[in-house]
């Protein structure tokens, strides 16, 4: 039976914390030798080599803390390095200002929403408290008072979690446009004008896409539409993996610009699903499940993981993270939204589900010593 590496790096700290499992199975004595480069576990049977990936290295000297943990492993604090990542993918301002042309997709059937659009202007939003900044800051009655903020032809708004286009540039159903053989045919949301209905919905698949704000203006949510450039071809990815990198986006845009960390999670509906709190970005997770051994994947939770001679580096952000579904947690939900200054962020019910199991299963795969802060679930979301 193999043994299972998982060494987890904060890059400014340059900290690291080494688990080492699968080891009850050995016959003893075993050697654990730590290189910079590589990891080697010695017993009479076998001899088990775990080379690092180049972008980290080891300080062996620095090894000062050492402890078995029962049904987790041999667990080692040290000094480790690691190389900073690449260059982070641009905001959604800064894509959708280029010159290029795109095409925005519903990203649960491939549907085509807006065809080939270049926006001539790409505006954020204001804060939700911007009327009352206006109050508080103007001499005189506010001007925008009752004046709402809808994008024209060829327009889009941003806000956190969604944009704002005018209805105009939705695409036409097909047989009414151009359409490029390399993607779906164009399918135009469900939009309905009832006061009481004004969720647009997606004609193929029936998927939440956003609502209809204005008579001329909707609302798309940005964990519902995939956004790409007109000349690539359509290329569609698993919903987990799209839920995870457009959150993780928006929680280092949004800290980044505003130096909040704390966050609640809302539907569509009001209710409160979701508090999440953003620890760190610097965090390198290396893990490597020999063939044969019994364990996990950290990132699928599956059991199938492939043997590789030299294991990937994840950049991943570490997020503490309180259930709020059936009214729990009230009084921490109240200092949260009243005391800390947490910031709102509102998505689908169905994508507030999707994020709540998302992080069970990604907290469930941790050992369990790593599961738990105080009274909050630890879990990792890739960047």
């Amino acid at each position: 039976m193999g043994s299972n590496v998982r060494l987890e790096i904060r890059r400014g700290m340059q900290s690291a914390v080494l688990i080492v499992s699968g080891l009850e199975g050995k016959r003893f004595p075993i050697d654990i030798s730590v290189s910079q480069s590589s990891l080697q576990i010695q017993s009479p049977d076998e001899c088990e080599e775990f080379p690092l990936p180049p972008e980290v290295r080891l300080v062996p000297a620095t090894c000062r803390y050492v402890q078995h943990v029962s049904g987790e492993g041999l667990h080692m604090r040290l000094k480790a390095l690691a190389v900073a990542p690449a260059e982070v993918a641009p905001s959604f301002k800064e894509l959708l200002t280029t010159k290029e042309k795109f095409t925005f997709y519903c990203q649960s059937c491939g549907a085509v929403i807006l065809q080939q659009q270049q926006f001539l202007r790409v505006l954020p939003l204001p804060s939700e408290n911007w009327s009352s900044l206006v109050e508080e800051w103007c001499c005189h009655p506010d001007p925008f008072a009752n004046r709402s903020c809808l994008p024209k032809v060829n327009d889009c708004f941003l806000g956190d979690t969604f944009l704002l286009v005018n209805k105009a540039n939705i695409s036409a159903p097909p047989g009414e446009s151009n359409e490029m053989s390399s993607v779906p045919h164009p399918v135009d949301g469900d939009i309905s004008e009832s006061k009481e209905n004004t969720k647009v919905v997606c004609k193929r698949c029936k998927a939440i896409l956003g609502e209809s704000v204005s008579s001329d203006a909707v609302k798309y949510y940005l964990t519902e539409v995939m956004i790409q450039p007109s000349s690539q071809a359509y290329n569609m990815i698993s919903r987990k993996q799209f839920v995870e990198n457009i959150i993780v986006r928006l929680l280092m845009e949004i800290s980044a610009s505003r130096s909040t960390f704390r966050f609640c999670i809302q539907g569509q509906d009001g209710k409160l699903y979701l508090l999440l709190w953003l620890l760190n970005v610097d965090t390198v997770l290396v893990e490597l499940i020999k063939s044969g051994s019994v364990g996990s994947c950290f990132f699928s939770g599956s059991t199938s993981c492939d043997s590789r001679n030299t294991p990937k580096v994840e950049n991943v952000a570490r997020v503490l993270y309180m259930t709020c579904v059936n009214n729990t947690n009230t009084e921490l939900v109240d200092k949260w939204m009243n005391e800390t200054g947490a910031h709102s962020l509102t998505f689908p019910t169905s994508t507030c589900l999707e994020l709540i199991l998302l992080l069970s299963l990604n907290n469930t795969s941790l050992p369990h010593s790593l599961r738990f802060m105080n009274n909050w679930k630890v879990a990792y979301l890739k960047i």
